[in-house]
Protein backbone atom coordinates (compact mmCIF):
# COMPACT_ATOMS: atom_id res chain seq x y z
CA UNK A 1 0.00 0.00 0.00
CA UNK A 2 1.20 3.06 -1.12
CA UNK A 3 1.80 6.27 1.40
CA UNK A 4 -1.05 8.74 -0.46
CA UNK A 5 -3.29 5.66 0.50
CA UNK A 6 -2.30 5.09 4.26
CA UNK A 7 -2.33 8.70 4.72
CA UNK A 8 -5.26 9.64 2.73
CA UNK A 9 -8.38 11.21 4.95
CA UNK A 10 -11.62 9.24 5.34
CA UNK A 11 -14.68 11.55 3.89
CA UNK A 12 -17.74 11.03 5.16
CA UNK A 13 -20.82 12.12 3.99
CA UNK A 14 -22.68 15.16 5.88
CA UNK A 15 -25.69 14.17 7.95
CA UNK A 16 -29.05 14.69 6.83
CA UNK A 17 -32.16 15.77 8.39
CA UNK A 18 -34.07 12.66 7.57
CA UNK A 19 -32.10 9.98 9.15
CA UNK A 20 -32.37 7.59 6.56
CA UNK A 21 -28.70 6.80 6.38
CA UNK A 22 -29.42 5.52 9.92
CA UNK A 23 -29.48 1.22 10.30
CA UNK A 24 -31.04 0.67 14.06
CA UNK A 25 -32.87 -3.30 13.37
CA UNK A 26 -31.68 -6.23 11.90
CA UNK A 27 -34.84 -5.15 9.57
CA UNK A 28 -33.41 -2.12 8.39
CA UNK A 29 -30.36 -3.85 7.84
CA UNK A 30 -31.31 -6.26 5.45
CA UNK A 31 -33.93 -4.24 3.52
CA UNK A 32 -30.95 -1.94 2.78
CA UNK A 33 -28.74 -4.90 1.80
CA UNK A 34 -31.10 -6.12 -0.40
CA UNK A 35 -31.31 -2.52 -2.15
CA UNK A 36 -27.75 -3.23 -2.84
CA UNK A 37 -25.26 -1.28 -0.66
CA UNK A 38 -24.32 0.13 3.15
CA UNK A 39 -22.10 2.53 1.46
CA UNK A 40 -22.42 5.68 3.67
CA UNK A 41 -24.60 4.10 6.27
CA UNK A 42 -24.58 4.31 10.74
CA UNK A 43 -25.40 1.47 11.34
CA UNK A 44 -26.00 1.44 15.77
CA UNK A 45 -25.85 -1.24 18.35
CA UNK A 46 -27.16 -4.12 15.74
CA UNK A 47 -26.21 -7.64 15.99
CA UNK A 48 -24.67 -8.57 12.65
CA UNK A 49 -23.68 -11.99 13.55
CA UNK A 50 -25.45 -13.95 11.04
CA UNK A 51 -24.81 -10.88 8.35
CA UNK A 52 -20.92 -12.11 7.77
CA UNK A 53 -21.80 -13.29 3.88
CA UNK A 54 -23.80 -9.64 3.41
CA UNK A 55 -20.99 -7.53 5.04
CA UNK A 56 -18.20 -9.61 3.14
CA UNK A 57 -20.19 -9.07 0.12
CA UNK A 58 -22.11 -5.55 -0.03
CA UNK A 59 -20.26 -2.09 -0.60
CA UNK A 60 -19.63 -0.42 3.03
CA UNK A 61 -17.54 2.43 1.96
CA UNK A 62 -17.33 5.47 4.35
CA UNK A 63 -20.05 3.75 6.84
CA UNK A 64 -19.78 3.57 10.21
CA UNK A 65 -20.55 0.66 12.78
CA UNK A 66 -21.38 1.28 16.45
CA UNK A 67 -21.36 -1.17 19.31
CA UNK A 68 -22.47 -3.98 16.36
CA UNK A 69 -21.78 -7.71 17.21
CA UNK A 70 -19.47 -9.32 14.20
CA UNK A 71 -17.11 -11.93 12.84
CA UNK A 72 -13.64 -11.12 12.99
CA UNK A 73 -13.42 -11.37 9.02
CA UNK A 74 -16.03 -8.70 8.70
CA UNK A 75 -15.12 -6.60 10.62
CA UNK A 76 -11.53 -6.90 9.15
CA UNK A 77 -13.18 -6.03 5.63
CA UNK A 78 -15.03 -3.02 6.53
CA UNK A 79 -12.19 -1.28 8.41
CA UNK A 80 -10.04 -2.41 5.31
CA UNK A 81 -12.08 -0.66 3.05
CA UNK A 82 -11.85 2.91 5.23
CA UNK A 83 -14.90 2.74 7.17
CA UNK A 84 -14.93 3.07 10.82
CA UNK A 85 -16.30 -0.06 13.57
CA UNK A 86 -16.62 1.08 16.98
CA UNK A 87 -16.89 -2.38 18.54
CA UNK A 88 -19.28 -3.64 22.05
CA UNK A 89 -18.25 -2.23 25.31
CA UNK A 90 -18.07 -5.15 27.20
CA UNK A 91 -19.20 -5.32 31.32
CA UNK A 92 -21.29 -2.53 30.73
CA UNK A 93 -24.87 -2.25 32.38
CA UNK A 94 -25.54 0.11 29.24
CA UNK A 95 -25.14 0.08 25.79
CA UNK A 96 -23.59 3.42 24.31
CA UNK A 97 -24.53 3.12 20.85
CA UNK A 98 -27.91 2.48 21.85
CA UNK A 99 -30.40 3.67 18.66
CA UNK A 100 -33.63 3.74 20.41
CA UNK A 101 -35.36 4.70 23.37
CA UNK A 102 -35.48 3.02 26.47
CA UNK A 103 -38.75 1.27 27.81
CA UNK A 104 -39.72 0.76 31.31
CA UNK A 105 -39.77 -3.03 30.64
CA UNK A 106 -35.98 -2.64 29.86
CA UNK A 107 -34.80 -0.71 32.30
CA UNK A 108 -36.47 -2.35 35.36
CA UNK A 109 -35.96 -6.01 33.59
CA UNK A 110 -35.29 -8.26 36.92
CA UNK A 111 -37.72 -5.97 38.97
CA UNK A 112 -40.02 -9.05 39.67
CA UNK A 113 -37.62 -11.26 40.67
CA UNK A 114 -34.94 -9.51 42.08
CA UNK A 115 -35.85 -6.12 43.25
CA UNK A 116 -34.80 -2.77 42.48
CA UNK A 117 -31.39 -2.92 42.90
CA UNK A 118 -30.77 -5.50 40.35
CA UNK A 119 -32.30 -4.02 37.76
CA UNK A 120 -30.17 -2.15 34.87
CA UNK A 121 -31.31 1.35 35.79
CA UNK A 122 -29.89 0.51 39.30
CA UNK A 123 -26.73 -1.04 37.68
CA UNK A 124 -25.91 2.02 35.35
CA UNK A 125 -26.39 3.96 38.14
CA UNK A 126 -23.86 2.46 40.50
CA UNK A 127 -21.76 2.34 37.30
CA UNK A 128 -22.12 6.12 37.34
CA UNK A 129 -21.03 6.49 40.86
CA UNK A 130 -18.30 4.49 40.48
CA UNK A 131 -16.34 6.11 37.08
CA UNK A 132 -17.67 9.86 37.48
CA UNK A 133 -15.13 11.54 39.57
CA UNK A 134 -12.23 9.26 38.25
CA UNK A 135 -11.34 11.21 35.90
CA UNK A 136 -10.74 8.17 33.36
CA UNK A 137 -11.33 9.93 29.64
CA UNK A 138 -12.53 6.45 28.56
CA UNK A 139 -15.59 6.56 30.91
CA UNK A 140 -15.92 10.18 30.27
CA UNK A 141 -16.36 9.53 26.51
CA UNK A 142 -18.86 6.10 27.09
CA UNK A 143 -21.19 8.63 29.14
CA UNK A 144 -21.29 11.25 26.23
CA UNK A 145 -21.57 8.94 23.21
CA UNK A 146 -24.25 6.86 24.83
CA UNK A 147 -26.63 10.77 25.98
CA UNK A 148 -25.82 11.86 22.07
CA UNK A 149 -27.43 8.57 21.39
CA UNK A 150 -30.25 8.93 23.38
CA UNK A 151 -30.72 13.07 22.09
CA UNK A 152 -30.73 11.25 18.30
CA UNK A 153 -33.25 8.88 19.11
CA UNK A 154 -35.49 11.43 21.32
CA UNK A 155 -35.41 13.70 17.88
CA UNK A 156 -36.10 10.76 16.03
CA UNK A 157 -39.54 9.97 18.13
CA UNK A 158 -40.39 13.44 18.12
CA UNK A 159 -40.26 14.56 15.04
CA UNK A 160 -43.55 16.53 13.99
CA UNK A 161 -44.94 16.33 17.38
CA UNK A 162 -46.34 19.55 19.21
CA UNK A 163 -44.43 18.45 22.67
CA UNK A 164 -45.97 20.01 26.14
CA UNK A 165 -43.55 19.47 28.98
CA UNK A 166 -45.18 19.49 32.29
CA UNK A 167 -42.26 20.69 35.16
CA UNK A 168 -42.92 20.02 38.90
CA UNK A 169 -41.62 18.37 42.09
CA UNK A 170 -40.38 14.91 42.78
CA UNK A 171 -41.35 14.61 46.41
CA UNK A 172 -45.31 14.73 45.56
CA UNK A 173 -46.97 11.70 46.84
CA UNK A 174 -49.26 9.36 45.36
CA UNK A 175 -51.60 9.71 47.88
CA UNK A 176 -52.37 13.11 47.68
CA UNK A 177 -54.74 15.62 45.67
CA UNK A 178 -51.84 17.47 43.89
CA UNK A 179 -50.53 14.22 42.59
CA UNK A 180 -54.52 13.45 41.15
CA UNK A 181 -54.84 17.28 40.13
CA UNK A 182 -50.93 16.49 37.79
CA UNK A 183 -52.53 13.04 36.54
CA UNK A 184 -55.89 14.80 35.42
CA UNK A 185 -53.33 17.40 33.67
CA UNK A 186 -51.81 14.65 31.24
CA UNK A 187 -54.84 12.81 30.46
CA UNK A 188 -56.44 16.13 29.86
CA UNK A 189 -53.55 17.30 27.42
CA UNK A 190 -52.72 13.77 25.96
CA UNK A 191 -56.86 13.47 24.77
CA UNK A 192 -56.26 17.11 23.50
CA UNK A 193 -53.41 15.51 20.94
CA UNK A 194 -50.44 16.71 22.57
CA UNK A 195 -47.28 14.91 23.30
CA UNK A 196 -46.41 14.79 27.29
CA UNK A 197 -43.29 14.62 28.47
CA UNK A 198 -41.86 15.14 32.05
CA UNK A 199 -38.69 15.26 33.80
CA UNK A 200 -39.51 11.10 33.97
CA UNK A 201 -39.21 10.97 37.47
CA UNK A 202 -41.02 10.09 40.56
CA UNK A 203 -44.07 12.83 42.11
CA UNK A 204 -45.51 15.12 40.03
CA UNK A 205 -43.21 14.00 37.05
CA UNK A 206 -45.07 10.72 37.07
CA UNK A 207 -48.67 11.69 37.91
CA UNK A 208 -48.59 13.36 34.44
CA UNK A 209 -47.39 10.18 32.61
CA UNK A 210 -49.66 8.06 34.72
CA UNK A 211 -52.41 10.83 33.23
CA UNK A 212 -50.95 10.53 29.53
CA UNK A 213 -51.11 6.60 30.10
CA UNK A 214 -55.00 6.55 31.70
CA UNK A 215 -55.90 8.73 28.35
CA UNK A 216 -57.25 5.99 26.37
CA UNK A 217 -59.33 4.28 28.96
CA UNK A 218 -62.49 5.12 30.93
CA UNK A 219 -62.41 8.17 33.21
CA UNK A 220 -63.20 5.65 36.26
CA UNK A 221 -59.70 3.89 35.54
CA UNK A 222 -57.52 6.77 36.83
CA UNK A 223 -59.57 6.69 40.01
CA UNK A 224 -58.54 3.25 40.15
CA UNK A 225 -55.23 3.41 39.36
CA UNK A 226 -54.26 6.64 41.91
CA UNK A 227 -56.29 4.23 44.80
CA UNK A 228 -53.52 1.29 43.86
CA UNK A 229 -50.61 3.53 43.50
CA UNK A 230 -51.48 4.94 47.22
CA UNK A 231 -50.41 1.97 48.69
CA UNK A 232 -46.80 2.67 47.86
CA UNK A 233 -47.26 6.18 48.33
CA UNK A 234 -43.33 7.14 48.00
CA UNK A 235 -40.27 5.71 46.12
CA UNK A 236 -37.87 6.88 49.52
CA UNK A 237 -39.95 3.76 51.57
CA UNK A 238 -38.87 1.57 48.62
CA UNK A 239 -37.94 1.73 45.00
CA UNK A 240 -39.30 -1.76 44.40
CA UNK A 241 -42.17 -1.68 45.69
CA UNK A 242 -43.42 1.53 44.17
CA UNK A 243 -42.21 0.43 41.14
CA UNK A 244 -44.23 -2.78 41.30
CA UNK A 245 -47.14 -1.15 42.30
CA UNK A 246 -47.32 0.65 38.95
CA UNK A 247 -46.08 -2.20 37.00
CA UNK A 248 -49.05 -3.51 38.26
CA UNK A 249 -51.62 -1.01 37.14
CA UNK A 250 -49.59 -1.54 33.27
CA UNK A 251 -50.33 -4.85 33.87
CA UNK A 252 -53.85 -4.76 34.78
CA UNK A 253 -55.01 -2.45 31.99
CA UNK A 254 -52.38 -2.67 29.07
CA UNK A 255 -52.38 -0.47 26.13
CA UNK A 256 -51.92 3.00 27.63
CA UNK A 257 -51.21 6.11 26.12
CA UNK A 258 -47.37 7.23 25.01
CA UNK A 259 -45.64 10.24 26.39
CA UNK A 260 -42.07 11.18 27.31
CA UNK A 261 -39.90 10.79 30.35
CA UNK A 262 -36.69 12.50 30.12
CA UNK A 263 -34.93 11.33 33.69
CA UNK A 264 -31.44 11.31 34.69
CA UNK A 265 -28.66 9.53 36.25
CA UNK A 266 -27.24 11.81 37.83
CA UNK A 267 -30.19 12.03 40.47
CA UNK A 268 -29.65 8.45 40.87
CA UNK A 269 -31.94 7.97 43.97
CA UNK A 270 -34.99 8.87 41.91
CA UNK A 271 -36.02 6.07 39.49
CA UNK A 272 -37.78 7.20 36.63
CA UNK A 273 -41.35 6.11 36.44
CA UNK A 274 -42.98 3.34 34.32
CA UNK A 275 -45.61 5.37 33.07
CA UNK A 276 -43.68 6.96 30.12
CA UNK A 277 -44.12 4.45 26.93
CA UNK A 278 -40.86 6.21 25.92
CA UNK A 279 -37.54 7.14 28.03
CA UNK A 280 -34.62 9.51 27.08
CA UNK A 281 -32.41 8.68 29.92
CA UNK A 282 -28.94 10.77 30.51
CA UNK A 283 -26.11 10.80 32.04
CA UNK A 284 -25.49 14.55 32.37
CA UNK A 285 -28.06 16.27 33.61
CA UNK A 286 -27.90 19.71 32.01
CA UNK A 287 -28.10 18.05 29.08
CA UNK A 288 -30.88 16.18 29.85
CA UNK A 289 -32.58 19.61 31.47
CA UNK A 290 -32.02 21.81 28.52
CA UNK A 291 -32.82 18.80 25.80
CA UNK A 292 -36.39 18.66 27.46
CA UNK A 293 -37.52 22.22 27.62
CA UNK A 294 -35.89 22.62 23.72
CA UNK A 295 -38.31 20.05 22.72
CA UNK A 296 -41.08 21.54 23.86
CA UNK A 297 -42.29 23.32 21.22
CA UNK A 298 -46.02 23.43 22.49
CA UNK A 299 -45.35 24.76 25.88
CA UNK A 300 -44.42 24.10 29.88
CA UNK A 301 -46.84 23.80 32.61
CA UNK A 302 -44.72 24.37 35.63
CA UNK A 303 -46.72 23.09 38.58
CA UNK A 304 -45.27 23.80 42.45
CA UNK A 305 -41.90 22.95 43.08
CA UNK A 306 -38.63 23.91 44.67
CA UNK A 307 -35.18 24.36 43.35
CA UNK A 308 -34.82 22.52 40.43
CA UNK A 309 -38.60 23.83 38.71
CA UNK A 310 -37.84 27.38 39.86
CA UNK A 311 -34.49 26.65 37.71
CA UNK A 312 -36.39 25.17 35.08
CA UNK A 313 -38.70 28.16 34.70
CA UNK A 314 -35.83 30.52 34.00
CA UNK A 315 -33.74 28.19 31.90
CA UNK A 316 -37.31 28.27 29.77
CA UNK A 317 -37.44 32.55 30.47
CA UNK A 318 -33.70 33.02 28.94
CA UNK A 319 -34.42 31.27 25.33
CA UNK A 320 -38.18 33.22 25.34
CA UNK A 321 -36.42 36.17 26.14
CA UNK A 322 -33.81 36.91 23.98
CA UNK A 323 -35.83 34.75 21.16
CA UNK A 324 -32.31 32.13 21.20
CA UNK A 325 -35.53 29.63 19.49
CA UNK A 326 -37.27 32.12 17.55
CA UNK A 327 -40.83 32.71 18.71
CA UNK A 328 -41.34 32.11 22.83
CA UNK A 329 -43.70 29.35 23.59
CA UNK A 330 -46.05 29.36 26.08
CA UNK A 331 -45.35 28.83 29.81
CA UNK A 332 -47.64 28.26 32.48
CA UNK A 333 -47.29 28.63 36.19
CA UNK A 334 -49.86 26.39 38.56
CA UNK A 335 -51.03 27.54 41.95
CA UNK A 336 -50.89 31.71 42.52
CA UNK A 337 -49.75 31.34 46.26
CA UNK A 338 -46.95 29.47 45.96
CA UNK A 339 -45.04 31.37 42.69
CA UNK A 340 -46.05 34.58 44.36
CA UNK A 341 -45.56 33.98 48.15
CA UNK A 342 -44.17 30.82 48.39
CA UNK A 343 -41.04 31.08 46.23
CA UNK A 344 -42.05 34.63 44.76
CA UNK A 345 -40.90 33.67 40.80
CA UNK A 346 -44.18 35.19 39.46
CA UNK A 347 -43.28 38.75 39.75
CA UNK A 348 -39.77 38.45 38.23
CA UNK A 349 -40.81 36.72 35.58
CA UNK A 350 -43.40 39.16 34.62
CA UNK A 351 -40.87 41.88 35.04
CA UNK A 352 -38.58 40.00 32.57
CA UNK A 353 -41.43 39.83 30.01
CA UNK A 354 -42.43 42.98 30.30
CA UNK A 355 -42.09 45.18 26.79
CA UNK A 356 -41.15 41.88 24.88
CA UNK A 357 -42.64 38.85 22.65
CA UNK A 358 -42.62 36.55 25.38
CA UNK A 359 -45.37 39.02 27.68
CA UNK A 360 -48.08 37.43 25.71
CA UNK A 361 -46.67 34.23 26.04
CA UNK A 362 -47.01 33.66 29.79
CA UNK A 363 -49.69 32.72 32.39
CA UNK A 364 -50.26 32.17 36.15
CA UNK A 365 -53.23 30.27 36.75
CA UNK A 366 -54.31 29.30 40.73
CA UNK A 367 -55.06 25.19 39.98
CA UNK A 368 -54.00 22.78 37.49
CA UNK A 369 -57.34 22.34 36.40
CA UNK A 370 -57.04 25.90 34.58
CA UNK A 371 -53.99 25.34 32.86
CA UNK A 372 -55.05 23.33 29.70
CA UNK A 373 -57.22 26.19 28.49
CA UNK A 374 -54.35 28.78 29.73
CA UNK A 375 -52.26 26.67 27.86
CA UNK A 376 -54.88 26.65 24.61
CA UNK A 377 -54.89 30.71 24.83
CA UNK A 378 -51.50 31.30 24.72
CA UNK A 379 -50.85 28.98 21.77
CA UNK A 380 -53.76 30.62 19.90
CA UNK A 381 -51.86 33.77 20.45
CA UNK A 382 -48.49 32.04 19.23
CA UNK A 383 -50.20 31.10 16.25
CA UNK A 384 -51.84 34.01 15.41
Amino acid sequence: MSNAETSAPRRFPAHDDNHDHEIESLAEFDRVVTAGSLAGHRVQSVDLTDRTFALLSTDTTESVFLGCVMEPDAAAKIRAGGSLVFPPVPDLPFDPYRGSLYGPDELFTQLAEAGYDATPDARAYRWYQETKSDGDIFSSMLRSIHDDAVSDALDEHLAGAQVVGIMGGHALRRDGADYAGAARLGRRLTRDGLTVATGGGPGAMEAANLGAYAAPFEDGMLDTALEQLAKAPHFTESITEWARAAFGIRHSRPGGGASVGIPTWFYGHEPPNVFASHIAKYFVNAVREDGLLARSNAGVIFLPGAAGTVQEIFDNATPNYYGSRGEPTPMVLVNREHWTETLPTWPLLRALAADRPMAARIALVDSVDEAPEALSRLRSGADS
